[in-house]
């Protein structure tokens, strides 16, 4: 009973931001529309601040849900785009649940929203294993996490503005042009000793008992990774 009463406190905070927003909702208005005592919230949630952080939680639970049902294909580029979509189409869909969840400045310590970085990195990690990234996925992960966290927020915002017509695909196609390297007609396709070494990173990070001691494995990184952020030559500049 317990459960579904909190359940219903959160429908119906849910419900009151959707068509008020966070600063117009009061205490006393989701106790009227909910049918309960103050008492009774304070025993769930404590205080409004609490509430919110559930309806945040809520949200994460929702997306993460959502995110997770998808199976992976057989290109991680493919994977990578529909990501980013589905993280927009939920922030467009449930825009209540997406300004709590990422309209703060502490929204990567919820435990969903780790999980959903982890996902996003082991998509970058097979993208650098088949040598297709041009920066590290560690590197990769907040670049494209802000991007679209931004675009997503940009667009709950105001959906309807003429500026904002197929925003998402423009920042998504220009952000992946930036960290995903572009396909190459095949008797034209060279591999840069970065790429080589992004590749041997990405595949060093996910043997967790490699034939290497504890040292040389350091040393192997710090050397994969020095490489790895060396520019590589430009194309028709003599050697």
């Amino acid at each position: 009973m317990a459960r579904s009463t909190r359940q219903h406190i959160l429908d119906v905070t849910a419900d009151l931001l959707r068509d008020t927003g966070v600063d117009s909702v009061s205490v006393r208005d989701v106790c009227q529309a909910a049918g309960i005592t103050a008492p009774t919230l304070y025993h769930h949630f404590g205080d409004k601040r609490g509430l919110l952080e559930s309806v945040a939680s809520e949200g994460f639970a929702r997306y993460l849900a959502e995110k997770s049902s998808r199976e992976p294909s057989e290109d991680p580029l493919d994977d990578l785009e529909a990501g980013w979509d589905g993280h927009i189409r939920f922030g467009l869909t449930h825009p209540v649940f997406y300004v709590l969840m990422y309209g703060g400045t502490n929204s990567h310590e919820h435990p969903a929203a780790r999980e959903g970085l982890r996902m996003l990195h082991g998509i970058l990690v097979r993208l650098a294993e088949q040598g297709r990234l041009l920066v590290t996925p560690e590197e990769a992960v907040p670049t494209i996490h802000s991007a679209c966290v931004g675009t997503a927020l940009t667009l709950v915002a105001d959906p309807d503005a003429p500026a904002h017509a197929d925003l998402s695909r423009r920042v998504r196609d220009a952000v992946f042009a930036a960290v995903v390297k572009q396909e190459q007609p095949a008797g034209q396709r060279t591999e840069a000793l970065p790429d080589r070494a992004r590749a041997l990173l990405a595949t060093l990070s996910t043997h967790r008992d490699p034939p290497l001691s504890p040292g040389e494995r350091l040393l192997l990184t710090e050397l994969l990774t020095r490489l790895a952020s060396t520019p590589a030559p430009e194309r028709g500049v003599a050697d």
